[in-house]
């Protein structure tokens, strides 16, 4: 394995590590959301987060397990991350503030 191959498997360990570590964190954070009618709506956002770890980060890990196609496991995990950006936000701007 090259110095560059295994530059970029690392990357890919780092950020898909990183997508993981924040997926587990929007379980707290929703559990923490002030409340808001009290009808526990509010954890209907763990489905989107959870199909963006499933889509993006459970491939990459299986990738990353085999050791194939480190760029592309980057690559989707790097993506991941914009789609959990882009939908936390999201979700943000709806929480009840407290």
């Amino acid at each position: 394995m090259s110095s560059s191959t295994l530059n970029v498997r690392m990357l890919a360990v780092v950020v898909a590590a990183a997508g993981t570590l924040f997926w587990l964190y929007t379980f707290y954070a929703i559990a923490h959301v002030p409340p808001g009618d009290g009808t526990g709506f509010q954890w209907l956002a763990v489905i989107p987060l959870g199909v963006i770890f499933g889509v993006f980060f459970l491939p990459a890990w299986l990738l990353l397990a085999v050791g194939r196609l480190p760029r592309f496991t980057a690559a989707l995990g790097i993506f991941g991350l914009i789609a959990f950006a882009v939908v936390w936000m999201q979700l943000l701007s709806e929480f009840p503030k407290s």
